[in-house]
Parts: C-alpha cells; sequence; structure tokens
C-alpha cells in the first residue's frame, strides 16, 4: 500500500473544530499527516498524525534559507503559496513515503482509502477538482522532479515573497499539469503543452466544497443541507453515496461568523455550535449551524 503524509503548516490557536479534524484522521489510519506550528500539542492525538513544533519565525527562517529567498509574511494565511514547496521543503520527513501533499484543516473526512485505490494511485499527480489543483486535498507522488516542479512556475520567487496571497496551487502550480481547463478533457492531451512535467495525473471533481462555484453533481444548486460521518464513512442528506470528505468552507465564512474572531487569517471561533469528539465516537452531523453529535440537539451548547 503507497504510504501518504499530507503536511500542514498552521500557526495560531487550533479551530475549535479541530478535534473532529483529528477524529476523522484516526479513522484513516493508513494515511499520515504532519502539523507544524506553535499551538499545544494535543495529548489525544490519533498515532497517525505527527506533530512539529516551531515558532513563526523560525519556521520563516526555515523557509527562508531551505528557498534562497527572504520570506516574511506578516500573515500565516499567506503559508499556503508554499503547497507546492511542501514536498521540497520537508524532503527529509518524506523519506519513507510514496506520496506527499497538502490539506486544509476546515474539512472532515470520509474513507480515504476507499477513493485513494490502486487505480488511483498510479496517478503521479492527484486533485479533487475537475481542473485545477485542489488546495483543500491533493497529492504527488514523492518524485525529484514533482518536489521541485514549483521551480518551473514563472516568477515563483517574487510571488511567494509578495504579501499578497497568489493561490499558487490552485492557478499556477495548476497550469503545469493542466491546461486549456475549459476544452473538453478527451481533447487536452492533444494540445501543445497539456502537461508540462509529463506525469500522469488524475483530476476529478469530488465535489467536496458545495456551495461555492462548482455545481453540484446533478448539474444544480442544490447543495446538501446536512452532511453525516459514521464510522468512518461520510455522506450527506443531498445523495446516497459517499464522499473523501467535505470542506466547509462556504458554511465557515457565511454561517459561522457571530462573534467572530480571526488570528493570522485563520477562524477560531464563531456563530457555530460543536462538541469534544472522544475516540469512541461513531456519528456526528454538520450542518450551517455547526456540529452535532446527534440529530436532536447541540451537545455542548
Amino acid at each position: 500500500m503507497p504510504k501518504i503524509l499530507l503536511i500542514i503548516p498552521y500557526f495560531g490557536r487550533w479551530p475549535f473544530w479541530f478535534d473532529l479534524f483529528l477524529h476523522t484522521c484516526r479513522f484513516n489510519p493508513t494515511v499520515n499527516w504532519l502539523l507544524i506550528g506553535d499551538a499545544e500539542i494535543p495529548q489525544d492525538a490519533p498515532s497517525n498524525v505527527a506533530f512539529k513544533r516551531v515558532t513563526y519565525e523560525a519556521y520563516l527562517e526555515y523557509v527562508s534559507d531551505r528557498l534562497g529567498i527572504q520570506f516574511k509574511p506578516t500573515r500565516p494565511y499567506k503559508l499556503c503559496d508554499l503547497k507546492p514547496m511542501y514536498g521540497f521543503l520537508h524532503e527529509e520527513e518524506l523519506k519513507k513515503f510514496d506520496f506527499w501533499g497538502f490539506c486544509d484543516l476546515d474539512v472532515v473526512f470520509g474513507d480515504l482509502r476507499h477513493f485513494l485505490n490502486d487505480e488511483l494511485l498510479a496517478h503521479d499527480v492527484i486533485s479533487c477538482h475537475a481542473t485545477r489543483i485542489s488546495g483543500h486535498f491533493a497529492l504527488l507522488r514523492n518524485t525529484p522532479v514533482l518536489r521541485e516542479a514549483f521551480r518551473m512556475v514563472e516568477g515563483w520567487s517574487d510571488r511567494v515573497c509578495d504579501q499578497k496571497n497568489h493561490q499558487l496551487d490552485e492557478k499556477a502550480f495548476s497550469k503545469l499539469f493542466i491546461r486549456y481547463k475549459n476544452y473538453p478533457a478527451w481533447l487536452r492531451p492533444f494540445l501543445p503543452g497539456f502537461n508540462r512535467l509529463g506525469v500522469r495525473c488524475s483530476f476529478i471533481e469530488r465535489y467536496s466544497t458545495p456551495d461555492c462555484r462548482i455545481a453540484w453533481e446533478d448539474g444544480s444548486r442544490n447543495f446538501p443541507s446536512e452532511w453525516y460521518w459514521r464510522d468512518g464513512r461520510l455522506t450527506n442528506n443531498a445523495s446516497d453515496n459517499s464522499y473523501m470528505y467535505f470542506h466547509f468552507l462556504y458554511w465557515k465564512q457565511n454561517f459561522w461568523k457571530q462573534d467572530y474572531k480571526k488570528e493570522g487569517g485563520h477562524l477560531l471561533s464563531g456563530g457555530a455550535q460543536t462538541f469534544e469528539a472522544t475516540p469512541d465516537c461513531t456519528f456526528f452531523k454538520i450542518d450551517q449551524n455547526g456540529f452535532y453529535q446527534n440529530d436532536s440537539q447541540f451537545i455542548g451548547s
């Protein structure tokens, strides 16, 4: 079974749903995560989630030295522009892994290995969007070519050093692997410069980020209003399918802003309800109001 490491630098307090994120990692024991930051390490974290505690200033210095640039962003959110470089930045930690990747913390996972099967992992680049690299979850094979592919992005060092977030992962980095995204998928491989790196790519829409730009599976804007996690399987009230993960970006940005606080660009607390997920938790539900442990009431409200 190919070994996978997902890397997440995150500075500041953990978001209020963090124990639910970790709980869904626990139910994916054959996938590994490395979280790098300055927050306190949870005592009951699952064994497949490793933590590396470092100050923000020390991490910026490390990135600067490793990339040979002056990387001094004022807001930790700018670290998202480093996603294409995680394989190079953390090459040492990746020695025993076949794939490296990145994901966000505002997600809960379903059964990842159900989707990351042998057929899919025969590819070198795996995205959960049909026409671009998905910044909330993407995998790349652990090869020298893909660890340093970011160097092919025009002006990458200037973009990284700029205080503005350029969304390099979903924009400029994507263009190394998929061009002519508005053309039919069958036609793209025949067009010049379609895949500059010549690697096998999988771009499949997983419908993981509802209510945003991409329509739902049936082509409508009728998105799920509830998502359910049960014993590692993720479903919702709009389909009988199971899903790889749920990226609740829209609800976070639009419904959880009551008593809203930010630190370094990260949502810390808001109008959403939540509960503490103990290791024996077998079910929870999410809707625009927050996280429930059962269907009848909020736990801890």
